[in-house]
């Protein structure tokens, strides 16, 4: 799991440095590919339950699941970027929302909010802590700057699995079953949208890609960790950023 991780990030961070106006979600789909086959891995989302592509990118109003295509970004966008790594015999899953050239304060604080949102949440992971705590942990911080908690959409275990159990809703007052214990592989991946509604029923005809219900900007944040003996391994650290706690 340590080495898909390490995978996933470097190959999630090759394609975030190409973001720039002009550039395609089809060009940085590329670019995902090929680093992953380079790596002799296999990218997760190709084929799965027919999904194209090799990446997912969700821009702006795109809540998850973007399917990237010929579209150039523009100045002002946000772009999420998720990345899915399949290597012997083991998945990793992450992702991130990046600004696309000068973007407003309000967009940037929402990708703030929903940054904060998930590294507050991977504070509490540790042997004995309840699932269902995660949600509490995520939805004030994300209604104090002004955003809501998607609910449609969860974080999963992931291993062997590419989605298993548990399955672990972002927000607050959840019935989640379950409890932490070493040796556990998930994700924590909150999507927050701009303002009160944290309505994600609106999908496109390709069967994937969901947005925003009132049109506003939507970001995540995600990653893969591992609860450890005394706490919580991020496997998917960012260089630089600890990766226990």
């Amino acid at each position: 799991m340590r080495t898909v991780a390490r995978m996933g990030r470097e190959i999630l961070d090759l394609a975030a440095a190409q973001i720039k106006p002009g550039v395609t979600t089809d060009e940085l789909d590329a670019i995902v590919h090929e680093a992953t086959i380079a790596r002799n891995a296999y990218p997760s989302p190709l084929n799965y339950r027919q999904f194209p592509k090799s990446l997912c990118t969700s821009v702006n109003e795109v809540i998850c699941h973007g399917i990237p295509d010929k579209r150039k970004l523009q100045e002002g966008d946000i772009v999420n970027l998720d990345v899915s790594v399949y290597y012997d015999g083991v998945h990793t899953d992450l992702n991130g929302t990046y600004p696309v050239g000068k973007i407003s304060d309000e967009d940037a604080k929402l990708i703030e909010t929903t940054r904060k949102c998930l590294d507050e949440a991977i504070k509490m992971c540790k042997p004995g802590a309840l699932f269902r705590d995660i949600g509490k942990v995520i939805e004030p911080i994300a209604k104090a700057n002004g955003c809501s908690v998607v609910r449609t959409y969860t974080a999963h275990g992931i291993n062997k699995f590419f989605h298993c159990a548990p399955t672990i809703p972002h927000y607050a007052k959840n019935k989640c079953v379950g409890t932490m214990k070493p040796g556990m592989t998930f994700t924590i991946e909150p999507m927050i949208n701009l303002g009160p509604s944290h309505a994600a029923d609106h999908h496109w005809p390709d069967n994937w890609t969901c947005t925003t219900s009132d049109g506003k900007k939507s970001a995540q944040f995600e990653e893969t960790l591992l609860i450890t003996e005394t706490g919580v391994e991020v496997l998917t650290a960012a260089l630089g950023q600890p990766a226990a706690n």
